[in-house]
């Protein structure tokens, strides 16, 4: 939450560290809804033409609402007219770029829910986050990033902080899927479609035949272009075929049991 008799933190600074990132992010996403939007939007945008050129602009000045256009025309991926946290860490000169490190390690959401099933030994939905170093080692790893424990530790509990908002310890994986790129993180495209357990156990069983708790990839690939048309959802062939290939990489040896698709179609984010 923002304290509004406190200046904008670190704004001003060539170069942030992974805790001031985060401190940016709490003090202008001032409802705490996971989006920087309407009010704070402007706040946001107005403090930080202060800090990088020293001279602020009305907010109801006409150059400001066209400065901010195409501020959002470039930084607004998902064309939603807010910035989430993703879309922030290409706006500020984060060291290393933290948020964006973990996002070159995968070249797509595929990898990351295969990393992601490694951690999640219960299948879940969550990791627990004594497991957590261990899973952001291996995306450092693979996106061959340097790094010493210090460093590891502070990345562990910046993310930390970010999404285990009600502390019990654990993280889950729509959370942390927010950094992957908006155009990557494909449960964002379930947004809207999301089923009650009644719907989701209707719809699996349906496709699940013989009853042996889990499909496969054909039966998958049905079930989704089923549920996109339930939906009045167009979806081309080639974003179907990598959502169907993202959930996928859930599976065990080609086998996605119930437990890993209820993750994706019914789980909704916890903000």
């Amino acid at each position: 939450m923002a304290n509004k008799g406190q200046q904008p933190p670190y704004l001003h600074l060539a170069e942030l560290t992974a805790s001031q990132f985060l401190d940016i992010w709490k003090h202008f996403d001032a409802d705490g809804n996971g989006y920087i939007e309407g009010k704070e939007l402007e706040n946001f945008f107005s403090q930080l033409d202060v800090a990088r050129r020293g001279a602020g602009v009305d907010p109801s000045n006409a150059a400001f609402k066209e400065k901010m256009t195409e501020f959002m025309q470039k930084f607004d991926k998902n064309k939603d007219g807010r910035i989430e946290m993703s879309e922030l860490a290409q706006i500020l000169p984060t060291e290393e770029n933290f948020l964006l490190c973990f996002r070159q390690f995968v070249g797509s959401s595929t990898e990351f829910m295969a990393a992601w099933r490694k951690y999640d030994t219960d299948r879940s939905g969550f990791i627990e986050a004594n497991e957590l170093k261990g899973f952001l080692s291996d995306l450092l790893k693979k996106a061959n990033r340097h790094y010493d424990d210090q460093k590891l530790q502070e990345y562990t509990q910046t993310i930390l902080k970010m999404f285990d908002l009600n502390g019990d310890g654990k993280l889950g994986l729509s959370e942390m899927a927010r950094l992957l790129p908006v155009q990557e993180n494909f449960l964002l495209k379930f947004q809207g479609v999301r089923l009650t357990a009644e719907q989701f156990n209707a719809i699996f069983a349906y496709y699940d035949k013989d009853g042996n708790g889990y499909i496969d990839e054909q039966e998958l690939d049905a079930l989704l272009k089923d549920l996109y048309e339930k939906n009045n959802k167009e979806v081309d062939s080639k974003s179907l075929n990598g959502y169907k290939q993202s959930i996928m990489a859930l599976s065990d040896g080609g086998k996605l049991y119930r437990t890993e698709l209820e993750i994706v179609l019914c789980r909704e984010p916890m903000l």
